[in-house]
């Protein structure tokens, strides 16, 4: 699912990687640049000679080309969505359907910290490149896949690159634009999401009913060469090499690379054990817990995992929004494939609706007037995004109309916009200066851990009670009007308790505020 950062949020002050912060997909962990220095080339002379808009002769390639990688990047977000259910039906791979999701998560972790580092040490264009090289590989893998774990590692593969992409192309905004152009670049970032979000689903469901869904995967690397070919030498001009090239190269923090492979590392472990429901997979899942737990420690705010009022709470809320509401969200065009008998396009188009009422949600937070109610707007978010995940599974009862799922996300959507956008705001006015950086690292890092935990455990239960069998017969199923006691149960067990876990965030938004002194 998208969402959309609007134009006011930048207004209202906050850096250029932090305005992202509310997009998901490519713009959505784009704050993890902040493992270096955000918008670290202010006032470079590149950009103090610039004269015009975006869209200006001296920026108009850049502009163009890196607006085109976020827009193809983000059609395959949402399209994927759309094809996967067919694809692990093919491969024989629906109980090791989230695995598919949160393999990308995993990999992306480690790797938007090492391309925070490598940019600010050597410029964004080493691990742009990389990064974009290792995305297109990725697909190739899962498109040409015989098997699903040669899918998912596919998968993991794209989430490497993706996470050096997301981080390069902030880079690229804070050395090559100058400060008051910013706000537009990343406008125009946000906008590249609204039409993937309506026309990807339809698009990729197309193309997935016609001619498989391998083309959804193998066609869009050839998509990308034009618009590298518009960047790729704007920003070798404008944004390649160190800061500063006579200043020397600030050393690499091993530490923060080791707790970054260490919590990537451990949640690919502990998803390995939870696909895997046996008594010996608890060897597996221990040893992931040790890798993850301190490192998740070392990354985030203290007091994070107890709800601690002020910024750890805030840290803490992003990653219960996201992880709940995505990890709900990637089982949606599952069910209503195998359960209610739609078309992969139909189903994809279930969701499509949500990325305008997102865009709302952070247009509506956003209004100054509003900010005196920013905790109670981001409770009622909650609320109406365990609401949404409650109902979606309610279409497993034949009576039920299929559109209600597409009305409930709708709202939900609505309410992620309140809440992710919010968190990135109040995100800046709780850190000093001197922590942003650190701290909007911390925040990218809680929300795609909780997408790999909670995506694990949607993804455990949902086997455990039987749901993989649900991509062999369950489109007879649903032909016949009913859907299987057993498939029913395994849906419900990946949608109830993340409408639970949505819940407990409405509670964790009453302290985003530190309490005042008596």
């Amino acid at each position: 699912m998208t969402a959309l950062e609007p134009p006011d949020a930048a207004r209202a002050g906050e850096p250029p990687a932090e305005q992202a912060a509310g997009v998901p997909g490519i713009v959505k962990t784009a704050t993890a640049t902040a493992t270096g220095t955000p918008g670290a080339a202010t006032g470079t002379p590149a950009t103090a000679t610039i004269t015009g808009g975006v869209l200006g002769r001296s920026l108009r390639a850049l502009s163009v080309g890196i607006v085109s990688v976020v827009l193809l990047i983000a059609f395959e977000a949402t399209a994927v969505g759309t094809a996967m259910p067919v694809a692990a039906r093919e491969l024989d791979g629906v109980p090791l359907y989230a695995f598919a999701f949160s393999a990308f998560f995993t990999t992306s972790l480690f790797a938007m910290v090492l391309s925070g580092q490598w940019a600010d040490r050597r410029g964004p264009l080493g691990p742009l490149t990389a990064g974009i090289t290792a995305f297109g590989l990725g697909l190739l893998l899962s498109g040409t896949a015989a098997t699903m774990w040669w899918f998912i590692a596919g998968r993991a593969v794209q989430g490497l690159g993706g996470g050096l992409v997301i981080v390069a192309l902030y880079v690229v905004v804070g050395r090559a634009y100058p400060e008051h152009l910013r706000p537009t670049i990343m406008a125009a970032f946000a906008a590249s999401w609204v039409i993937p979000s309506v026309v990807g689903p339809l698009a990729a469901g197309t193309v997935t009913e016609q001619l498989g869904w391998r083309w959804v995967f193998v066609g869009i690397p050839a998509l990308v060469v034009v618009p590298l070919a518009l960047a790729l030498p704007a920003i070798r001009r404008r944004a390649s090499g160190p800061v500063d090239p006579q200043a020397p190269v600030p050393a690499l923090d091993r530490r923060r690379i080791r707790l970054a492979f260490g919590i990537s590392l451990g949640a690919g472990v502990l998803q390995y054990a939870a696909q895997d429901l046996r008594w010996f997979s608890l060897v597996p899942a221990a040893a992931g817990a040790a890798l993850l737990v301190p490192a998740a420690l070392g990354l985030m705010p203290r007091g994070t995992f107890r709800a601690a009022r002020g910024l750890p709470s805030v840290v803490l809320l992003r990653g219960v929004a996201a992880g709940s509401f995505i990890a709900a969200e990637s089982f949606v065009p599952l069910m209503l494939v195998t359960q209610r008998g739609l078309s992969p396009t139909l189903a994809g188009l279930s969701l499509a609706v949500g990325g305008a009422t997102w865009a709302l949600g952070s247009f509506v937070q956003s209004r100054p007037r509003l900010e005196a109610y920013r905790e109670r707007l981001t409770v009622a978010g909650m609320v109406l995004v365990a609401t949404a995940v409650a109902t979606a599974p309610s279409v497993l009862i034949p009576s039920v109309p299929v559109w209600i799922v597409a009305v409930a996300w709708a709202w939900g959507c609505f309410g992620m916009g309140l809440v992710i956008s919010s968190t990135s705001v109040l995100l800046l006015k709780l850190s000093p200066p001197a922590e942003a950086g650190t701290n909007s690292a911390a925040l990218q890092i809680s929300d795609g851990l909780s997408n790999v935990l909670l995506l694990a455990a949607g993804g455990a239960a949902f086997a455990a009670l039987g749901g993989g069998a649900a991509g062999g017969h369950g489109a007879a199923v649903a032909q016949a009007g009913v859907a299987g006691a057993g498939h029913t149960a395994a849906f419900a067990a990946v949608f109830l308790p993340m409408a639970a876990v949505a819940l407990i965030g409405a509670w964790v938004a009453t302290r985003l505020h530190e309490r005042r002194p008596a």
